[in-house]
């Protein structure tokens, strides 16, 4: 397997986000030391730009997501993508899509559901669209193609839900229960951890789940996993990061298996 880290910051706007860099490669080295493997460090650029389109540092984004294809274009094995901000998997995801065709599903753990468009959302920070555009809707520049199967991919732990997000939702883009799919990829943002366990995600929200309950979820999930992505870090605390050593261990274990 690989390990690849995308240090992009660019999608989240709140003032933690500045911390995602540092916090993605102190992650990524942990994630490395577990599954004995060297990372792979993505470059992706450095600076903010304005609001285009409905979305904030879209040229920055787009720019960051041609060194992700380049990287996945022919890895050695699954693939564990370290964030940086919900927005880094999106391509991981595509590029999953594309190999392994409609019976793709995603289990997206997030205290948000990340379910909003350009014109949805209350900021235009792209990492509340990450999995919106997976279904194929939003911005055309960053819209999966092909696209999700409407209802593959199930919420786990979404609790702070914007009004479109909702409706979407309502309307049953993601599925209700269950894990969708005959292969599944696995998307951890930080903050489905409630913050008395972890505090060191870019957004925290309060009652969040605990490791355990996301290792048992991981753990239990009954098809295979083909690739999957930790995301939102923003400490480099190494006792905070080690309170997340059994989630990367639940999910190396589940990547490695044939």
């Amino acid at each position: 397997m690989q390990i690849h880290a995308v240090a992009q910051r660019q999608g989240a706007l709140v003032e933690r986000a500045r911390l995602l860099p540092e916090g993605c490669m102190a992650l990524a080295a942990l994630a490395g030391e577990i599954a004995r493997v060297r990372p792979v460090y993505v470059p992706v650029v450095a600076g903010t730009s304005g609001m285009v389109d409905g979305i904030a540092n879209r040229a920055g984004l787009i720019e960051n997501r041609t060194g992700q294809l380049a990287a996945l274009e022919a890895p050695e094995g699954p693939v564990l993508t370290i964030g940086g901000d919900c927005g880094v998997d999106v391509v991981p995801i595509g590029v999953a899509r594309f190999r392994h065709g409609e019976g793709l599903g995603v289990v997206w753990f997030d205290a948000h559901p990340d379910l909003n468009t350009p014109e949805t959302s209350p900021s235009g920070a792209f990492h509340g669209m990450a999995l919106r555009v997976l279904f194929g809707e939003g911005d055309p520049e960053f819209v999966a193609q092909p696209a999700l199967t409407r209802g593959n991919a199930v919420l786990v732990g979404a609790r702070a839900i914007d009004p479109g997000e909702q409706a979407a939702i309502d309307a049953g883009l993601p599925a209700r229960h269950g894990i969708p799919g005959d292969y599944v990829y696995v998307h951890v943002d930080l903050d489905v951890l409630d913050p008395d366990e972890f505090d060191g995600a870019c957004y925290p929200e309060p009652g969040g789940l605990s490791v355990e309950e996301v290792v048992a979820t991981i753990k239990a999930i009954p098809v295979p996993v083909v690739g999957a992505g930790i995301t939102e870090c923003a400490t480099t605390d190494p006792a905070k990061l080690r309170v997340l050593a059994p989630i990367i261990e639940a999910l190396v274990e589940k990547l490695e298996q044939p």
